[in-house]
């Protein structure tokens, strides 16, 4: 059965929450003709103008009745006028009205802000870009918000976070839907990574643990350019001419972690990178100071849940 697939648009809407998963559902449809049905609705219908300026053209809302049906995809999209958006109630009326006959309910960015705020995501687990994650608990606190994620499906209930990673949502509805293997060959015509998993951080560790300024921010950045040495506590208080109590303390005072914590993290995240791009096990254990691949594996699936070899490219 054909999927109606239903993207909410309003004035300043992010292009590419759009834009990219639209071209991964129309590569599907080369790949197994009639799969999906795309449409753009808005309030008014007509042109929508997105932050960028660029408009698509829509359908109103009343027009697109007849597409709330079984096995539809209701789908918010992100934006600088996701405040505006969020609070109107017409918009949120009409989301709480279609999503009643949806298949699926499906944020990218910020369009998590819509759904929440039609009090349709009350006790699920979701996603958004991790820069509005803290409005975004401050807002809905009744939704459980898992913020360094690349997407989360929770039930009937998809969400992601920034803009390409609507291209790794619509990957996993893909593969969901007609099989990894043409999800797989969808992310090969579009020369992406099949498939980020959901668990992938959606931030650079060494941004959140340096604050991009924080007292501490070159000496991580040594961490990260020698991640093959030891780095031991009594190494790192040397470099920060510290004694190692007194290192070890201001730094967790500092980063909110342990200095062993932190170099654990940088490592798992330099490790993901060389995995994705193709690099061996073995040598990759090795070039990011692990002992051995074993103990590579378990920092992986204690820190992301997963094992090394999930971040392979497919």
């Amino acid at each position: 059965m054909q999927k109606i697939l239903l993207f909410v648009l309003y004035p300043n809407f992010q292009l590419l929450d759009v834009a990219g998963p639209v071209a991964a559902f129309e590569a599907a449809n080369e790949q197994a003709p009639g799969s999906y049905q795309v449409r753009l609705c808005s309030q008014q219908g007509g042109l929508v103008a997105s932050s960028s300026g660029i408009a698509l053209p829509t359908q109103s809302f009343g027009a697109t009745e007849t597409l709330a049906q079984a096995g539809s995809t209701l789908l918010t999209v992100g934006g600088h006028g996701i405040n505006a958006a969020s609070e109107d109630p017409v918009i949120l009326e009409f989301l709480r009205t279609r999503a009643v006959q949806a298949e699926r309910l499906a944020s990218i960015c910020s369009g998590a802000f819509l759904f929440a705020a039609a009090g349709l995501l009350d006790g699920k687990t979701v996603t958004t870009h991790w820069k509005r994650s803290n409005d975004f608990r401050r807002r809905f606190p009744g939704v459980q918000l898992e913020a360094d994620r690349i997407y989360v499906n929770d039930g009937r209930v998809w969400s992601s976070a920034g803009i390409t990673a609507g291209i790794d949502l619509a990957l996993a509805l893909i593969a969901t839907d007609l099989g990894e293997q043409i999800a797989r060959q969808v992310a090969r015509q579009l020369v992406v990574y099949y498939r980020r998993p959901g668990g992938q951080s959606q931030y650079s560790a060494l941004l959140e643990l340096s604050g991009g300024q924080g007292r501490f921010a070159e000496l991580l950045d040594y961490i990260r350019s020698h991640l093959d040495q030891p780095l031991s506590v009594e190494d790192l208080a040397a470099r920060a001419c510290m004694s190692p109590r007194h290192f070890a303390r201001s730094f967790t005072a500092e980063t909110g972690t342990s200095p062993a914590r932190a170099v654990e993290r940088l490592r798992v995240e330099a490790a993901a990178s060389e995995l994705e791009n193709g690099g061996a096990v073995q040598t990759t254990a090795r070039h990011c100071g692990f002992t051995n691949p074993e103990t590579m594996r378990r920092a992986f699936l204690r820190l992301r849940g997963m094992p090394p070899s999930a971040l392979r490219r497919g």
